[in-house]
């Protein structure tokens, strides 16, 4: 059990569905699937094909009878033939129509397109859940006031909510690329050897539109709307490219998500969950590591990297095809499913838990905010009858020995003290303390996030409604 190499994919990170998805058995029974979908379109043209023979065929969909079809491949060396030699021991009548005019990508690449389709609808699902959590938390935090960073130094207050609003808008973004590219997805279809069609025209005594019309049956057969209007023997890798680009994409957000989750720990402000019995590190007992979100940003990567197969795998192949993509893509493929459904059930697990400390945040804030606001006391000060220059100057003066203590003796930010205690100002410390409310900063930031949660992300929510509501668990 222990001796052999074991895909953390499939052990620690993936989920269950997800797994079950890229299974063996899932895809020899979808390669059942369309030899049905083909005989039975068929026989609806008029090939002398039988119900009772896609009767006998659909008995035997989902019991493979694997002991046969692995005994001939070790015979014949090929996958493909092996299953419909051991479909058609099971099949005895039906034997003689099963992957009738077909080539080895009519199993191959259509499945291939079925498993990704229900592979974006998985992952739509974690996505559109992973949306509301952050919505959830945007909204009960959108008053929170805390610091905002730009190259993380201190700049304009924004607050909790509002920044949290930042990962959505990148979901979002990720769920609309996820829905084109999914609305865009067509079958290979029955395209035979060169993408010619060739073998259905001798079928069919040379009736293109009955190849055509079988063509489009098969597809809604297996729930697509059409199939692309031409290949070559298999379908543009380019289709590769782009799903595993959707992949790449929710992994980039996640991976922002994860960097900003890691940052605000470090700074005390806002933490991941940490279970009673968590262990941080085995040799400093009172570290709190942000380990799931590390986790996270570790599998990000490898989906981002992930994405350049199909890419490469596009621009290698020679004319009609050739088979220098197929090994790559059944690691590339799934890999990038099982990974992508793994890093999500990771966001899901941290946005439904993260930890807010509001009294850090507003410490925070008030070490930087005096700095923030000298114009706003510069312009109060003159309100009162102080002279602008004058005024710049003192606030100049007070703010290089303000900055001095923090920086050289460790001491408390006192600009508001000392501003308080000078003259020329005529106010108290306690006056420019309310003039410099934390509310006072951030800008539109309440109402953005009710306008942007209330608006675009309900409407997401709300088309999705039947996928919310999902738990996840995560391994480790």
């Amino acid at each position: 059990m222990n001796d052999k190499y074991i895909s953390p994919l499939s052990k620690r990170y993936a989920g269950e569905e997800m797994q079950r998805l890229f299974s063996e058995d899932k895809k020899f029974r979808t390669w059942r699937r369309l030899w049905i979908a083909l005989a039975e379109s068929q026989m609806e043209l008029g090939l002398n094909i039988s119900k009772d023979q896609i009767q006998q065929m659909k008995d035997h969909m989902d019991h493979i009878n694997y002991d046969v079809a692995e005994a001939k491949e070790k015979e014949i060396r090929h996958d493909v033939m092996s299953h419909i030699h051991a479909f058609g021991k099971q099949c005895p009548d039906a034997k003689g129509i099963i992957h009738l005019g077909a080539t080895s990508c009519f199993v191959g690449d259509n499945t291939d397109l079925i498993l990704m389709k229900e592979g974006l609808i998985l992952i739509r699902k974690k996505l559109v859940n992973t949306i509301k959590l952050l919505s959830d938390f945007a909204m009960e935090h959108r008053k929170l006031p805390t610091l905002g960073f730009t190259h993380f130094q201190p700049a304009q207050p924004t607050t909790v909510g509002k920044r949290a609003t930042l990962w959505i808008q990148d979901l979002l973004l990720d769920l609309e690329n996820l829905e084109f590219v999914l609305s865009t997805l067509r079958l290979r279809g029955a395209k035979g050897t060169t993408g010619t069609q060739a073998s259905f025209m001798e079928l069919f005594d040379g009736d293109g539109e009955k190849v055509k019309e079988m063509d489009q049956k098969i597809a809604e057969k297996l729930g697509f709307s059409g199939t692309y209007h031409v290949t070559g023997q298999t379908y543009s890798r380019k289709v590769d490219f782009q799903v595993l680009q959707v992949l790449s994409g929710i992994a980039q957000s996640a991976y922002k998500f994860s960097n900003d989750i890691r940052l605000l720990a470090h700074m005390k402000e806002i933490e991941e969950p940490f279970e009673k019995s968590q262990v941080g590190s085995s040799a400093m007992a009172y570290k709190r590591n942000p380990m799931r979100s590390e986790r996270m940003a570790s599998i990000a990567r490898f989906i981002i990297s992930d994405s350049i197969n199909p890419a490469l795998n596009t621009t290698g192949q020679w004319l009609e095809r050739t088979l220098d993509d197929s090994a790559n893509r059944r690691l590339s493929i799934p890999e990038g499913f099982l990974a992508t459904d793994g890093l999500l059930s990771l966001y899901i697990n941290v946005a439904d838990g993260l930890v807010v400390y509001p009294k850090v945040i507003e410490k925070h804030l008030q070490e930087e905010l005096p700095f923030m606001a000298t114009e706003t006391i510069l312009m109060e000060g003159v309100k009162k009858g102080g002279d602008r220059q004058v005024l710049h100057e003192a606030i100049r003066r007070h703010s290089l020995a303000t900055a001095e203590g923090i920086k050289v003796y460790g001491q408390e930010n006192d600009l508001v003290k000392r501003l308080g205690s000078d003259p020329e100002f005529n106010m108290s410390e306690a006056e420019i303390w309310e003039m410099i409310r934390p509310e006072r900063f951030i800008g539109r930031s309440v109402d953005q996030v009710v306008e942007f949660v209330k608006g675009p992300v309900r409407e997401v929510l709300d088309r999705h409604s039947e996928e919310l509501g999902i738990e996840v668990n995560i391994s480790v």
